[in-house]
């Protein structure tokens, strides 16, 4: 049985062996996209080094469909996924519930919604610090900006915190519904194997210097969260106007790209 350790961010080992009798506490829940036939999944873990046991998994369907030839397609998308969106619930960061329907004017507000992988990935702090950055430029256009990640509000409050980065932008959602909702991709070779998660390695700077405050204490309880890959999107009320799903870990837009369409929904 194939088992990936990861030991730090950059080091990652593949091999071959049986299951250590560490391995004694399972998942305590299923990836939500994926059917209940799936046998649970083991880990074991301490601050630093992780273990995961690679089953194959079953998707089932969601709402959204996956983009073809390109991760920046509307297209793929039906109608109405604006409207399917807003039903969905998440959590602010300090722990109550709300809908997206709530987030913005659900008639001609405009919102950069920005989902990250989950709050203890190191590659999601780095987003969230450009993300933090570029809010002068978002609040200008008249842009409403939502990052949500996996996790409990308590996670999104030690990113919070520690980045820092404004609580009043940030969301929590540990069932991963939204992303259910959207299509995102998932699983151990988005996550870890993609080609696209080498552009990782061109901002080394920036990661590090966006995770001088890092602790893996952000990282969800339900440790299946953490192959749950990320995506940006640009509503005009319910309408989609941009939709990016990323293809790897670290596979971020540019946020260039995405306040250009805001800008251009502003006037329009």
């Amino acid at each position: 049985m194939a088992i990936l350790s990861l030991r730090s961010p950059s080091s990652l080992q593949l091999n071959s062996s049986s299951v250590s009798p560490m391995c004694s506490k399972p998942f305590s829940r299923l990836p939500s996209k994926f059917s209940s036939s799936i046998v649970s999944v083991p880990f074991t873990g301490s601050k630093s080094s992780y273990t995961f046991v690679s089953p194959i998994l079953r998707p089932r369907m969601v709402f959204a469909r996956a983009a073809t030839g390109t991760t920046d397609s509307v297209t793929d998308y039906r109608e109405d996924i604006g409207e399917i969106l807003g039903d969905v619930s998440i959590f602010t960061a300090s722990g109550q519930r709300v809908q997206f329907s709530d987030l913005w004017d659900q008639t001609d507000g405009i919102a950069a919604v920005v989902l990250l992988r989950h709050f203890g990935c190191v590659c999601c702090w780095e987003l969230a610090t450009a993300l933090k950055e570029a809010k002068p430029r978002f609040d200008a256009a008249g842009v409403k900006l939502v990052a949500v990640g996996v996790g409990t509000p308590d996670k999104a409050r030690l990113l919070a915190t520690r980045l820092p980065f404004p609580m009043e932008c940030l969301y929590a959602d540990p069932e991963r519904k939204a992303y259910d909702v959207l299509g995102l991709y998932y699983g151990l070779g988005r996550t870890f194997f993609n080609p696209a998660s080498a552009s990782v390695f061109s901002r080394f700077d920036k990661l590090r210097e966006a995770t001088k405050n890092y602790t893996i204490q952000a990282t969800p309880e339900d440790r299946s969260s953490v192959l749950q890959q990320g995506g940006t999107f640009v509503f005009r009320g319910k309408k989609l106007l941009y939709g990016r799903k990323d293809e790897g870990t670290g596979d971020h837009p540019s946020l260039d790209d995405v306040i250009n369409v805001c800008c251009k929904a502003t006037v329009a």
